[in-house]
């Protein structure tokens, strides 16, 4: 397995979708269910009868639409194609059970529509607009980068290519969760269309890791602030306002990082997943919107407790690593937040063990106290 992500539109139970990769069997996508209370995982299968999964997305305003890019056998070439599907009604909200006999229950996805690109190469990923109510997909094909528009009820697909074709492979793309960019990236460089689907250069960062560039994220909360990945073993912050040099650089892996994730509520909490079997949870906070704790007016400070918060802004920041997770055996391809608790995320590994962990107790007590 190398496909994973949170239900995005789900923000009261906690939920995350995974995308199987087996040559030999149907494949799957596997609807995991989180009742924290009791520390119980339930699961629902759904049968993705087209093909291995290599990425899943989830609507940002539909819980049961989600987007596969998956590959296809044709004339005895394999292709990466996209497609949008819908899950079955019952299983579009989180919070239920998980039937008593699963692999008896396993239903299957409703095809909603192809983003046919055959004539743009294969895709590697696609993205909903974050801000949308989702019907916009931007795709990322080879060299290309088309956006989609879902039409009478996500059941027609119509593009149009965002700008020329690119001399540089694309691999992977993310999206800013604010409306000022909607970035793609290439093996070694950052390249930036801007908002309206027109395309104009705003910064582009040469040879920003030694080797691939596997992933990136935008932090949530500084606009101008994000954070790479590369098979450099190393994740890097760059400010993008100027990009001659990261603002900070971690080196904490010892293979390739293929996932770097800012927490959505918490910027300073940085999740990383490498090809070395480790999940890094790392604590920026020198680079967070929050450097010096959370901002309180002083009308609403008594004295004793203006002299404690200046005692605790005169305190070093501190960058630190906060906890290694060595539960998996494999390559860590996919680590991602949940959507509904900010203190929760979920990390997946080749032979497809899926692991939920938290942000230790005292961390997150620190952080809101």
């Amino acid at each position: 397995a190398r496909a994973l992500t949170p239900q995005t539109a789900e923000t009261d139970a906690i939920r995350f979708l995974v995308g199987t990769q087996s040559l030999r069997y149907d494949n799957q996508i596997h609807i995991i269910d989180f009742d924290d209370e009791n520390n119980i995982i339930n699961k629902n299968v759904l049968l993705h009868q087209v093909g291995e999964i290599w990425h899943i997305s989830t609507s940002p305003a539909d819980k049961g639409v989600l987007a596969t890019c998956y590959n296809k056998t044709s004339d005895t070439k394999v292709m990466t194609c996209a497609a949008v599907w819908r899950m079955p009604k019952e299983l579009e909200s989180g919070s239920h059970e998980s039937p008593d006999d699963s692999s008896s229950n396993t239903q299957t996805l409703e095809l909603l529509c192809h983003l046919d690109n055959t004539a743009h190469g294969n895709m590697a990923c696609v993205m909903w607009e974050p801000m949308g109510d989702g019907k916009k997909i931007i795709s990322l094909a080879d060299n290309n980068i088309l956006l989609w528009d879902l039409q009478e009820s996500s059941a027609k697909a119509v593009f149009r290519s965002l700008g020329r074709e690119r001399t540089i492979k694309i691999y992977f793309g993310k999206m800013e969760s604010t409306p000022q960019l909607y970035p793609d990236c290439h093996s070694q460089r950052y390249h930036c269309p801007r908002v309206g689907y027109t395309e104009h250069e705003i910064y582009c960062i040469e040879n920003a890791h030694g080797q691939l560039v596997r992933d990136l994220d935008f932090n949530p909360n500084k606009q101008y602030y994000l954070a790479s990945c590369g098979d450099d073993c190393k994740v890097k912050f760059w400010d993008t306002r100027n990009v001659t040099e990261p603002v900070k650089t971690l080196e904490e892996h010892s293979h390739w990082v293929w996932n770097v994730r800012y927490n959505h509520s918490h910027d300073q909490l940085i999740l990383t997943g490498s090809s070395d079997s480790r999940v890094i949870l790392s604590n920026m906070v020198s680079i967070s919107s929050e450097p010096f704790g959370h901002m309180v007016d002083d009308d609403e400070l008594s004295d004793q407790e203006d002299q404690h918060q200046e005692e605790k802004i005169k305190e070093p920041l501190q960058d630190s690593v906060i906890a290694t997770y060595e539960e998996h055996e494999d390559s860590v391809y996919a680590v991602e937040w949940s959507s509904a608790d900010p203190w929760l995320f979920a990390s997946l590994s080749y032979d497809g063990r899926l692991v939920i962990n938290r942000v230790p107790r005292a961390l997150k007590y620190h952080i809101l106290l």
